[in-house]
């Protein structure tokens, strides 16, 4: 279990969960350096969030953090020596899974203090966050040309329309010499009509070439949409190439504007509230500060009645038994087990990516010897409520309370399918610093430490840093972090959209290694 308490800020260093077998450092310390409270001196120098053995532990011994295994010995290792991914290794174990054993009701608060935000109610029922006008490439033979018809949409030329957000452009790298059908097609004809379906998008136009595979006509069919007021498509070969098109196209949105602006912001049930919960750059603090206190967070805006979508199905890997454990009935449990083992089973022939060990250089740097001990801070972020149900990529989520979404690790994709999926909120959390956006979604940055947060507050929301500094426990930031969802879902804006991030991070996903 996680203890939820405040750190000691006169300490260099914390232990977990009493039956971990390692400390973690706080802060930067040279050779030599003695931690009292541990009676042990460490063997190098360490930088903060890495780990420490506080006792001896022998060759092949499981490595504890939150009295969980996240690698074993090398060899014997002493007292008061750093750990590293050198010398905590990665390997495969039996984990037993206890389906459903752990899964509780919600305990729901009650209607009448139940909590609102400021949301845009759409005509279908959908509640959005945002209100934007979006234009679509089936293609990325059309990337161009709904670029540039969204770049024509300065704030200037929207000064007048204050309830629009922007006009933003959707483009992407594939949509022809692919797979005519399948589940390849299926899962882009799924991101497209969820992105042009989205409850942040009050229009949109589609734009095509005309001879790609991804054609208007197959979409639309494919997903149920029609061809509305709302919904516009432009096909580039039949109204005359690129100058015409692009033309056409800003003459479509300019008719779009008013109505769209017509839509003004209205007190909506907190059960609207779809956040996606991803994190990028993450360091050994994240499973100390950030991911945790999300977790909380999540908990709170599930109690009423909220979604919570939880991905990157690399990186539960090691700790997807606590997922299982927390499944509202076998088929659930089940559901994710397959995609686990997907995962495995494609990438078992000795590849190197995530799911197989070794994590990125960064999230080495900032303390995490493998994917296990990565995957342990991952879960966090999903709270402690029961796992209501399991989507695959782009899937529209229409399940209350936590979900999970089977999407690589890499975190545009996987937000990519999220928002795809009806997120209208983005929550990031971060240890090293990650630069996101995710038009029409707003993307809210957690800071995993205060180091971070202050050099690089441009691009960071929250500082969940207070922690590890002794300053909030986990429950009082998760309240925080629930208290700014009704901010940012209210309108108030995040980093990334003050920087105007998120106009090319749209990546459906191809499948394959990514993440």
């Amino acid at each position: 279990m996680i203890e939820q308490k405040k750190y000691n800020e006169n300490s260099k260093a914390i232990v977990l969960n009493n039956e971990d077998n390692i400390v973690i450092a706080l802060d930067n310390m040279s050779a030599g350096e003695s931690l009292n409270n541990f009676k042990l001196t460490i063997d190098a120098p360490i930088l903060a969030g890495q780990k420490i053995a506080k006792v001896d532990i022998a060759e092949n011994e499981p490595i504890l953090k939150y009295g969980t295994i996240i690698g074993f010995a090398d060899s014997n290792i002493i007292k008061g020596q750093v750990l590293t991914n050198k010398n905590v290794v990665f390997k495969e174990f039996k984990r037993e899974h206890q389906y459903c054993s752990k899964y509780q009701a919600t305990n729901f608060i009650k209607d009448k203090i139940k909590r609102t935000f400021r949301g845009y109610k759409r005509s279908d029922g959908r509640v959005g966050t945002r209100n934007f006008i979006g234009v679509v490439s089936t293609v990325n033979c059309s990337a161009t040309v709904v670029h540039e018809i969204a770049s024509y949409f300065t704030p200037e030329k929207l000064k007048n329309y204050p309830n629009i957000d922007g006009v933003a452009a959707f483009s992407h790298s594939t949509g022809c010499g692919m797979e005519l059908s399948g589940e390849p097609m299926d899962l882009l004809y799924r991101t497209l009509g969820g992105y042009i379906n989205h409850p942040n998008v009050a229009s949109t136009l589609v734009v095509g070439l005309g001879c790609e595979r991804c054609q208007v006509g197959g979409l639309f069919q494919h997903q149920g949409i029609t061809e509305t007021s709302n919904v516009k498509t432009l096909v580039m070969q039949e109204n005359g190439g690129t100058t015409a098109t692009i033309k056409a196209g800003i003459e479509y949105i300019e008719g779009m504007l008013n109505k769209a602006n017509e839509i003004e912001r209205e007190d909506v049930a907190l059960s609207n509230l779809m956040v996606g919960l991803q994190c990028g750059g993450s360091d050994a603090f994240s499973s100390i500060s950030a991911n945790p206190s999300l977790g909380k967070a999540v908990d709170i805006l599930i109690s009423h009645g909220g979604t919570a979508i939880l991905s990157e199905t690399p990186e539960i890997y090691g700790v997807e038994d606590s997922l299982t454990a927390r499944a509202v009935n076998i088929s659930v449990a089940e559901k994710l087990m397959n995609r686990v083992n997907w995962w495995k089973n494609i990438y078992s022939l000795g590849r190197d990516v995530q799911i197989n060990g070794t994590v990125s250089p960064g999230n080495q740097k900032g303390g995490l010897a493998n994917i296990l001990e990565k995957s342990l801070g991952s879960a966090m972020k999903g709270g402690t409520t029961g796992l209501m149900e399991v989507y695959n990529y782009a899937e529209k989520v229409e399940k209350k309370g936590f979900v999970f979404m089977d999407t690589p690790g890499f975190d545009p994709v996987s937000a990519t399918g999220q928002i795809a999926g009806g997120a209208n909120l983005i929550a990031f959390t971060t240890g090293r610093g990650s630069c996101f956006g995710a038009k029409p979604t707003p993307s809210v940055k957690l800071a995993t430490n205060s180091n971070l947060y202050e050099k690089m507050i441009e691009d960071m929301d929250i500082n969940c840093g207070l922690v590890v500094d002794g300053n909030k426990n986990i429950e009082e930031m998760g309240i925080q972090i629930f208290e700014d969802f009704i901010s940012f879902a209210s309108g108030k804006k995040t980093k990334s959209e003050i920087l105007n991030l998120g106009r090319h991070e749209f990546a459906p996903w191809q499948i394959g290694i990514t993440g």
